[in-house]
């Protein structure tokens, strides 16, 4: 008996040992829970019965490099619909339908989706004020009105495929608004209330405000002033040779800061969806590939000065053609240009000549040059749909390969490798890297947060081969192949391109050529290059006579503007039956208008404004123009 009351009590401490330990590991870890989970199952409670509205943020503002306003958004009313509040899906559905002119099937899909929260897209976004106030109007259970944002471009298709568009999120698709969507976003706040498993609001719950954070401000390379000038020039050879399309880029070439870029045919990006998607997504200056003609010579030539493969002072003599490996390459003068020197052979673009200097370098060396310059890889510039070209293989490169390659014939290029390298041709020899992001802006205060610096890839030539690439290039344009491009007073260098384009066969196609120039001033001490190619022009397909006098338009005009000083140090250009004189502008202002009409004043007049009395002019009194060029007169009462 007594041993059973010992075994009794043993099995009664046991169970007490084991229900103390259960309760220890009870109290442990009710005070774990307490303790160290309590405020995030808290948190987890609250997002069980709470419901939160999206505000969107507003994306960051794009902006030129004087901070004027490329791209920005506005406030717009959109629909949302919380379906567990919702008490007759189909009638709401038939009203919504109505006023947002939507499918009535497609809007009650979407009031009727087991989700919290639904947008009701894309009918109800972005929609009008009157729109907005007729559902608010109706208070209709579970649907709500909230601010919603779209991009707004206030300049219209002003470099639209340099700034891209955003889609129905304002969420960059293309250009800039791509490339720099996360930091233009910003953070999307939201309007939360208490709600019961059902979704229904509680009665007496709190409404909760968090604040969006608002995207940064891009400041932009672009200058507002410069693309304007560059579309404008755009639009008129678009008019007046009606070609297939035609690009311009315009860059500070001591920067790689693109200060200008645009191509026709061209759009709205707030109306992207009605574009050819042909046109928004082919951003041509840095997507289009072709072979480049004679602008590449430049790259021939420098090579050749910082390998002193050539003195431009010794004679050369052109035939009309050379032969090289059986094949004879001719030059684009019939006949030739006979003895010249090789500053000559420059200025006239004269293809054996070139075909000479590519020998004397070797394949090795050439083709060092090009790569040194950029040909053959991206630029890096901060857009999407860059290429990077074609090249021979050097495995593959015979004599002729060598030859042609020589003067621009047989590889493949973009416009913005061209620009890049040719700008590093004139600046002192740097390769710099082409980009338009220029520093981000708190959207609050304004002030500069980070600054985007120029990136250097390389030196490619010495400054003194640099200094000779741009004294020859001016001789071309005052005495060469580029004569249309020259500017009094500016000192524009420059080359001529003219290259037949090839067919889907592989084979070179009959009068259908893209005709480019690239032009830099001022020669001593170079601000802008710039560069326009257009393809297929009707008519005339040379690029002296296409694309050179609109590269001199956009660098007389925006060096005028840049306020950059002229030079009193100029080669004279070459008079020749084809090239206008320059004569100088007389002193109008205060003369009389009926007076000027009735004289035998020979230069064409554009008269702005009312009055009698010219009160100012343009271009300015003693101002050199080309014989026969307009002046802009405005008028006035003479009054001071």
């Amino acid at each position: 008996m007594r041993g059973r009351r010992v075994l009794v009590r043993k099995r009664l401490f046991t169970l007490f040992l084991i229900a103390l330990f259960i309760l220890t590991a009870l109290m442990g870890r009710v005070a774990y829970v307490q303790l160290f989970q309590g405020v995030w199952l808290a948190e987890k409670a609250k997002d069980l019965w709470s419901r939160d509205i999206p505000f969107e943020a507003k994306r960051g503002k794009l902006l030129d490099r004087n901070q004027k306003v490329l791209a920005y958004n506005v406030s717009t009313p959109s629909v949302m619909a919380i379906p567990a509040q919702i008490k007759d899906p189909a009638q709401t559905a038939k009203i919504l339908a109505g006023i947002l002119q939507a499918p009535e099937e497609k809007i009650y899909e979407q009031i009727t989706k087991r989700q919290v929260i639904n947008r009701i897209t894309p009918w109800g976004r972005k929609i009008s004020d009157e729109k907005a106030r007729e559902i608010q109007g109706l208070r209709l259970p579970g649907i709500a009105v909230v601010e919603d944002s779209k991009r707004y471009y206030p300049h219209g298709a002003l470099a639209a495929h340099i700034l891209g568009f955003t889609g129905i999120d304002n969420q960059g698709l293309a250009g800039i608004e791509l490339i720099y969507d996360e930091k233009l976003r910003g953070t999307r706040g939201y309007v939360s209330f208490s709600s019961n498993a059902r979704g229904d609001k509680l009665p007496g719950g709190m409404d909760r405000y968090t604040p969006p954070r608002d995207g940064m401000n891009l400041v932009t390379t672009l200058d507002y002033q410069i693309q304007t000038i560059i579309e404008r020039e755009l639009d008129q050879a678009m008019v007046q040779y009606q070609p297939e399309n035609i690009l311009a880029i315009a860059m500070d070439p001591k920067t790689g800061e693109l200060l200008g870029m645009a191509s026709r045919p061209t759009f709205r990006p707030d109306q992207y969806r009605t574009t050819d998607p042909l046109i928004y997504n082919r951003n041509l200056p840095i997507w289009k590939t072709y072979e480049p003609g004679s602008t590449f010579k430049i790259i021939t030539l420098a090579a050749a000065l910082e390998e002193k493969k050539v003195n431009l002072h010794e004679a050369f003599r052109d035939p009309g053609y050379i032969m090289v490996g059986g094949a004879r390459l001719r030059c684009w003068k019939a006949g030739g240009h006979g003895h010249q020197s090789f500053l000559e052979v420059v200025e006239n673009s004269c293809n054996p000549g070139f075909v000479t200097l590519g020998q004397r370098l070797g394949k090795s060396n050439l083709f060092s040059y090009i790569h040194k310059f950029g040909f053959g890889e991206k630029t890096g510039i901060d857009l999407n749909g860059e290429a990077k070209g074609i090249l021979f293989k050097e495995s593959r490169v015979g004599p002729v390969e060598l030859a042609t390659t020589a003067f621009g014939q047989g590889v493949s290029v973009t416009p913005i490798q061209q620009v890049a390298a040719v700008s590093a041709a004139i600046n002192g020899g740097k390769l710099f890297e082409p980009h338009l992001a220029k520093g981000w802006l708190d959207p609050e205060t304004g002030e500069m947060v980070e600054e985007i610096k120029p990136k250097l890839k390389r030196q490619v030539i010495s400054a003194e081969t640099s200094l000779a690439v741009r004294s020859a290039l001016e001789s071309v344009v005052a005495r060469g192949t580029g004569r249309k491009a020259f500017v009094d007073g500016y000192r524009v260098g420059g080359k001529t391109g003219t290259a037949q384009k090839v067919g889907p066969d592989g084979r070179y196609m009959k009068n259908n050529h893209i005709v480019s120039f690239i032009g830099f001033a001022p020669a001593d001490d170079p601000r802008l290059v710039v560069y326009i190619a257009v393809d297929n022009p009707k008519g005339i397909q040379f690029g002296g006579v296409v694309a050179a006098p609109i590269v001199g338009n956009i660098l007389d005009d925006s060096l005028r503007y840049l306020k950059v000083p002229k030079r009193k140090e100029q080669i004279p250009p070459e008079d020749t039956p084809l090239t206008l004189a320059l004569v100088g502008v007389p002193n109008l202002i205060g003369q009389d208008i009926e007076r000027i009409r009735n004289s035998l004043f020979s230069f064409p007049l554009q008269v702005y404004g009312k009055g009698q009395k010219v009160v100012d002019q343009m271009p300015k009194p003693g101002q050199r123009v080309k014989k026969g060029a307009t002046i802009k007169i405005y008028l006035g009462d003479g009054k001071g």
